[in-house]
Parts: structure tokens; sequence; C-alpha cells
């Protein structure tokens, strides 16, 4: 499978000035000073694709910036420098995902690439303090084996997601040993399988928090105050404007999430819009496996018609109460310091 099928970034942040003003800017029509710009027809001292424009960046700690103009550009970018770089696409509305007027696409099957789910992405990013704004991030593989897999690989480190467009079917938002926090996206599901895969291995690991469906635990109490969380907040869960057939082995209808073989998987989800119908259970074992003593699935307020009327959740899910769901948020996803680096003009 490949790595990505369709992410469409409004606002990722990993490091980032805190904000004066909460909202977007109205336009982003033209590159800041100092800028690399990128567009289909450069003129002097542009590049004609990111994969250039990123290769031109200059090493060392100072903070630099890309601006692209509307277009599709092919080719896999890798981002590995240690200063900052912020990639801006064109946009007369910011905040608003539909309007994304920059593509980048690629079309690298994990085949190709012994099997990695890394390898395989279109945008790469292996290094601290990268934020990214209204860009579309797509794996083209196919004919006939269009990636429906591992969308997002928010594998290690801190990572923010605010108001973009996800779409996948199996396992579409995965990771080991990353924290990210989810605000105001799409999730669109495209067919029968699991939103999330949550693959932490040990206690002292991170975890994958949904601000709408909160981990498993037995000891819910004690996972709030004692084990940071990835959360998922104010999303909505809906069905792919192209849906596509259900792979072999796949549910006959999605879940939320499952876990991975290793068994301490974290995911909450808070205030999630569920418009796509969900199997009566909302989560899922990994195929049938009942390793389930730290596993931490949870949710708070999930609304929708996809809510199954009489939900039968696993004993592995629980339901929080307004308390203990409070006590997830973007500090208890990232950090406390979170303030220094996430752009808050695109926070709810």
């Amino acid at each position: 499978m490949t790595h990505l099928l369709a992410l469409s970034l409004l606002a990722v942040a990993s490091v980032l000035p805190a904000s004066l003003c909460l909202s977007p800017p109205p336009t982003r029509t033209s590159p800041p000073a100092g800028a690399l710009v990128v567009r289909p027809t450069p003129s002097s001292g542009e590049f004609g694709s990111l994969i250039d424009a990123v290769a031109a960046l200059p090493s060392g700690k100072s903070a630099e910036t890309i601006f692209i103009f509307p277009g599709t550009y092919e080719g896999q970018v890798s981002i590995q420098r240690s200063g900052p770089v912020t990639l801006l696409g064109y946009s007369t509305h910011p905040g608003n995902v539909s309007a994304n007027t920059v593509t980048l696409v690629d079309s690298i099957p994990a085949s190709a690439v012994g099997g990695s789910n890394d390898l395989s992405g279109t945008l790469r990013i292996h290094t601290d303090n990268v934020s990214v704004y209204n860009l579309n991030v797509r794996n083209d593989f196919g004919p006939g084996s269009q990636a429906i897999a591992d969308t997002l690989l928010a594998n290690q480190g801190t990572q923010v997601y605010l108001q973009g467009y996800i779409e996948g079917a199996t396992d579409f938002i995965f990771g080991r040993l990353g924290q990210a926090y989810f605000e105001g996206n799409t999730l669109a599901v495209s067919s029968a399988g699991y939103v999330t895969a949550s693959g932490r291995e040990a206690d002292n690991e991170a975890i994958c928090a949904f601000p709408s469906c909160p981990h498993c635990a037995h000891d819910i109490d004690r996972a709030i105050r004692d084990v940071a969380a990835d959360v998922f907040n104010a999303n909505s869960v809906i069905a792919a404007p192209a849906p596509r057939p259900t792979p072999a082995g796949a549910p006959t209808s999605p879940a939320l999430g499952r876990y991975m073989p290793a068994d301490y998987a974290r995911v909450i989800f808070k205030s999630t819009t569920v418009t796509l119908p969900l199997n009566a259970a909302i989560w899922s074992e990994w195929d049938g496996s009942s390793d389930t003593a730290n596993v931490f699935f949870a949710e708070f307020n999930t609304t929708g018609s996809g809510i199954p009327a009489n939900a039968k959740r696993p004993s592995f899910a629980t339901v929080l109460t307004a308390e203990q769901a409070g006590t997830y948020d973007v500090a208890a996803a990232v950090g406390s310091d979170w303030a220094g680096w996430v752009d808050a003009d695109y926070m709810l």
C-alpha cells in the first residue's frame, strides 16, 4: 500500500510563534519578504518545483519560508534541515481548506521501497520546526491500486493539525511514538476501515488521542493523571466524496480506530460529529486480538447520524465524563509550551 491518499493541510505546525489574533489572514496571495518562491512557470530566481526549493534552503538554524503559487507539483519532498521551515500555499481564503490551490503529488507504492509507509510518503518531514499551510498532499499510485491505507504517519515528535482534510480507509491516521493534536479537521472515510491505528508499544510512550474518542483504559482516572495523549477535538467523520471498494479483510462498516498488536494504544475523540454510519461497537480489535488490558480508547460528546442507536462499545472503550474529557486538551496532547509554537489563528 502507498502512504498518502489525500491530505489537505490548512495549518500544520511543529514550531510557530504564538499568534496575536484568533483568525487566519483574509488572503495569502503574495510571498513574504525573503521567501523562496515556487510557481509552475518560474521567473528568474524562482523555482519550478517544491523539491528544488527545499534543496535550495540554506543549512543552519535560520528560519526560512517557501511560498508556492497555484499549481500541481510532482515528486517526493523530504524536509530535514535543522532550522525552522514554513511552507505557504497561495490562497484567497486561507481559513478554508476547500480553497487550497496548491497540490503536491507523487505515486510511489510502498511495495517499491521495501514495504515502507515512510519511504513511500509524498511529503516526508524528519526534523523539528516545520509548519505547513494550505497545501494538498496526494499519493496517486494506481490505477487499481490507489492508496487507501496509512495516509498520515504521525510517528515521532509533537504535531498539531488544524482545520484540514484527511482521507483514507484503513488505519489512515497512525503512528507509534508521536504525540499529536487534531482540531477542526474533516476525516473522510473512503471505504469500510479504521480511522486510527495506534501502535504505542509501552506505557511511557506517546498516546494517540482524538477529541471525540478517548483511549480505552481499565483505570481512566490514573490514565488521565499520569499519561499524555494525542487528542482529536471537534473533528468531523464523513464519507469520502468518491467511495472505493472495500478491500479484502476489511470490516463491513468503519470504526473510529483499532489498536496495533502492541497493546498500549491510547486514542481520544472529543466532540466529534459523525455522519458516516459506524459499526455497532464504534471501535475494533486488531484482527481478533484480545490482549486489551492496557488499551485506552475513549470518547466524549460523540454525535451525529452515524452513531448507531444502540451502540455496543467493547470493554476496552469508554465514554468520558465532561470533567475527564476536559483534561485532554492541546496541552495534554503536545505539552504545556504549545502556545509558543502553535499558530492559534487556526484553532477553533
